[in-house]
């Protein structure tokens, strides 16, 4: 038995690909230093010790601790992994797992995160009932998610334009999916739902930052798979369209000090 647990879970899906994974594992880096601080605040909300999130949450139980890191998508997860060896870090334990058969000891955890996952699940309640299950009395549950559509433009307009384009305008603005938890009452009632005590939500805008338009639009085709998803049955033609359209409609964030958008996140908390 280690002396600290936690358990991280990631949605897979639209994520589990190999091109998907490899766009992930090219934006890494940029996208450590968006998320460094919201992460670092995640794992301070959990509680986890005394900063991507996995290797951050490691380093913080140090070496009488352990991470249990579980994602659906074994593509991701081998990601995962691989970074933890090249970081020289040996407490990290990786397993797929369905989010909505949490196969885990019950209260054997000390701490649980996810990290832009929540709101891509289906049947969430069965979820969160799970990571309540499998955590300690008194251990806490920490989510960043997505805020609203409005507030996420980087990721909203190239969604919308990419969804309408292909006939599905309502498709991206669903649940689950991208923007479900963005109302912090509806984050809230999700943990209070589950079982979750002491819920809190608070909101962490960021600005994005990218050299030039071009390479924003670059960082989308990497990190953002639900617009080839969507596009899937487009002819070429249609693609380049839609891409051309959603570099036109990003262009008002691009100035003089290069590419800089807006963007808010929920961190929700909640006690076992």
């Amino acid at each position: 038995m280690t002396a600290e647990r936690r358990i991280e879970d990631q949605a897979g899906g639209t994520y589990g690909s190999v091109e998907a994974a490899e766009g992930w594992r090219r934006t890494g880096v940029a996208r450590a230093q968006v998320l460094a601080p919201l992460t670092e605040r995640m794992l301070d909300l959990a509680g986890v010790g005394t900063g991507e999130q996995t290797l951050a949450a490691a380093r913080r139980v140090g070496p009488t601790g352990a991470v249990l890191a579980t994602d659906i998508a074994a593509q991701m997860l081998a990601l995962a992994a691989e970074a933890a060896t090249q970081a020289g870090i040996r407490n990290v334990e990786t397993r797929v797992l369905d989010a909505r058969d949490l196969d885990l000891e019950p209260e054997s955890f000390d701490a649980a995160i996810s990290r832009l996952a929540l709101m891509l699940l289906p049947e969430r309640a069965q979820a969160l009932a799970g990571v309540h299950r499998a955590l300690k009395p008194d251990k806490k549950f920490v989510a960043l998610v997505m805020a609203t559509a409005e507030e996420c433009p980087f990721i909203a307009l190239p969604m919308g334009i990419a969804a309408r384009r292909a006939g599905t305008p309502r498709t991206p603005f669903g649940d689950p999916g991208m923007f479900a938890l963005g109302d912090p009452a509806v984050l809230a009632a999700a943990y209070r739902d589950a079982g979750f005590r002491e819920v809190a939500v608070e909101a962490a805008p960021v600005q994005r930052q990218f050299p030039s338009l071009a390479v924003a639009v670059q960082r989308l085709r990497d990190s953002l798979p639900e617009i080839p998803q969507v596009l899937m049955h487009a002819t070429d033609a249609e693609r380049a369209a839609a891409w051309a359209e959603i570099e036109a409609a990003l262009r008002q964030f691009d100035g003089t000090d290069g590419f800089v958008v807006p963007h808010t996140y929920l961190i929700g908390v909640g006690t076992k």
